[in-house]
């Protein structure tokens, strides 16, 4: 069990970089002066917007991925792959604040787990079934 306490510290800290996305998105509504519930507004204000909805979009493919390979592949993998994806997305999130071209490079790097996860789990999981694993 103590292998997936690994990943539990991954998902918790993919979920305080949503968090993080989270509130600067909230600190922008009030820094912009944008009413409830609009999320419309100047450019500056739509970037925090989409950074966080886009973190969303990825959370939502990543945990489970995450979760998936520990099981299929091994935990231990898992968080070593995985820990690179929050810091990514936090990068990728202060990036965006800036300007819409400095996220490029940190939504490249946040990619490929989601990928390796989703991926691997699947050809883990088949691999378990043939094998009777």
């Amino acid at each position: 069990m103590e292998a997936y306490s690994y990943v539990v510290v991954v998902s918790a800290l993919a979920l305080l970089a949503y968090y993080f996305t989270l509130l600067m998105a909230g600190l922008a509504r009030g820094r912009f002066k944008i009413e409830a519930p609009s999320h419309s507004g100047p450019p500056e204000y739509e970037r925090y917007v989409r950074a966080h909805h886009n973190t969303l979009e990825h959370l939502v493919l990543f945990l489970p991925g995450l979760w998936l390979f520990a099981f299929a592949v091994s935990p231990y993998w898992a968080a070593g792959i995985g820990i690179i994806w929050p810091f990514m997305r936090v990068g990728y999130a202060l990036g965006y604040h800036k300007a819409p071209e400095k996220r490029l490079r940190w939504i490249y790097l946040s990619m490929p787990p989601i990928y390796i996860f989703v991926l691997g789990s699947l050809i883990g999981g088949v691999w378990q079934l043939i094998s009777g694993s």
